[in-house]
């Protein structure tokens, strides 16, 4: 990890930088797959998850048999953990439930808003050498709170054409429609366009690498919305001397350990701290088996000295991490000025992994800075808000007038004569 102290404002911009590739550098490729899955449907999906996981499948949809076997492979602690896990979710989640905005703007005038489910959504959920289980509660759970009436899960296919059973087991129990054996861009092309196993979805939600973001992205332009761009995970801690540095080290390799463009940031005000931290990252990363890959994130990442906690916050709202974890005797200036961040985690004994897992807030949040305008994923991802109105004809002649006045300032006469017709309708009445 690089030790910086002091940076001047000018060369924040530079030292926070993410490690990732530019778009340029991969929207080449997506284009290509994206075009072949439009015009050759499950055989170019067959042809590319062949290419990129290594598998060909005679049937790339999971059966009601494999899982039920995936769920009897599932042992009985890791079952009561994650039904833990789920009912922490579904709580949260479910409490962000609002009731209908209803109101009489003027006499006769009613306007409402209403929230209906989003129907059709799609789940990417990463595989590889970290089944991402937990995202599938993440994801899963918000949705069948909603409503939406069909959820399609897309996630990539062992060498052995299976997926992970701890990701089936969870996908039973949030009660998904269908699971899909397909990963990376070829998964969101699929769920884009729809293909005789993959249904077509009005909205893609899950994280995924660099190559999943910019397919994401790059469904936005044929219709198809998503949760956020998010791609390689990233975690800042800010810590002063009240700071354990041992913990302060396991959260960030809990994050280093995702992937080697994966990115930790520790701010502090204390030298003594960052000294104490980068011991204690160099003693738990060979404890990892996940070592050799929190070892290429961990080059990438910076350890920053600044001289006060007004600098930190105006630094850490720069980057704006997509978790960020207070351990400071200022808490109360990080918690009251941060604007920018995913997650937030506070205090010495709130690990980044109870947000990943089990707290009941959920995990799949925005990345590269983008939650400066971004949220992460909530209830209200997966719902719509429709308004409705309704105008008395006393309602109409006190508004009417209104209406005509400003249609005609626009020149758009033909919005004033809808007005005017009713009008002289309710008049000659």
């Amino acid at each position: 990890m690089k030790i910086i102290e002091n940076p001047i404002k000018s060369d924040w911009s530079e030292i926070l930088k993410r490690p990732t590739q530019t778009v340029n550098d991969i929207e080449k490729t997506v284009t290509q797959i994206f075009d072949e899955v439009k015009h050759n449907g499950d055989a170019a999906i067959a042809k590319y998850t062949s290419l990129f996981d290594g598998v060909n499948l005679d049937d790339n949809l999971v059966s009601a048999d494999e899982i039920e076997f995936a769920k009897s492979q599932v042992s009985e602690d890791l079952k009561t953990a994650i039904i833990t896990a789920y009912q922490n979710i579904e709580r949260f989640h479910a409490a962000q439930k609002t009731d209908k905005v209803e109101i009489e703007t003027m006499p006769g005038v009613y306007c409402w808003q209403e929230k209906r489910a989003i129907e059709k959504i799609g789940l990417y959920i990463p595989g590889g050498t970290a089944p991402l289980f937990s995202t599938v509660l993440m994801l899963a759970i918000p949705a069948k709170i909603a409503g939406c009436k069909e959820i399609v899960l897309c996630s990539p296919p062992s060498a052995t054409g299976t997926i992970a059973n701890e990701i089936l087991f969870a996908a039973d129990l949030c009660g998904v429609s269908k699971i899909v054996k397909v990963g990376g861009i070829q998964a969101i092309a699929g769920l884009t366009f729809g293909t005789k196993n993959i249904p077509q979805v009005y909205k893609i939600f899950g994280p995924g690498n660099q190559f999943v973001t910019v397919a994401k992205q790059l469904a936005t332009k044929h219709g198809v919305a998503i949760d956020m761009p998010a791609g390689p995970s990233e975690l800042l801690v800010v810590a002063d001397d009240s700071a354990n540095p041992e913990f302060v080290a396991s959260d960030l390799l809990s994050q280093a350990e995702h992937g080697a463009d994966s990115q930790v940031i520790l701010v502090s005000t204390s030298k003594t701290m960052i000294d104490d931290v980068l011991k204690a990252v160099d003693v738990q990363i060979e404890q990892l088996p996940r070592q050799e890959i929190a070892k290429k994130a961990i080059a990438n990442s910076k350890l920053i000295f600044v001289e006060n906690d007004k600098i930190a916050l105006e630094l850490i709202n720069e980057y704006a991490p997509e978790h960020f974890i207070i351990c400071s005797k200022n808490e109360a200036l990080f918690v009251n000025g941060i604007s920018n961040a995913g997650s937030v985690f506070i205090g010495n004994y709130t690990p980044e992994s109870a947000g990943d897992y089990a707290s009941g807030t959920n995990h799949t949040l925005p990345t590269n800075g983008f939650c400066r305008a971004y949220s992460g994923v909530n209830l209200d991802s997966f719902l719509k808000s429709i308004t409705f109105q309704k105008i008395s004809k006393k309602g109409l002649l006190d508004l009417g007038p209104i209406i005509e006045k400003m249609a005609a300032a626009e020149g758009l006469e033909a919005h004033k004569n809808a007005v005017t017709l009713r009008l002289n309708d309710i008049n000659k009445n």
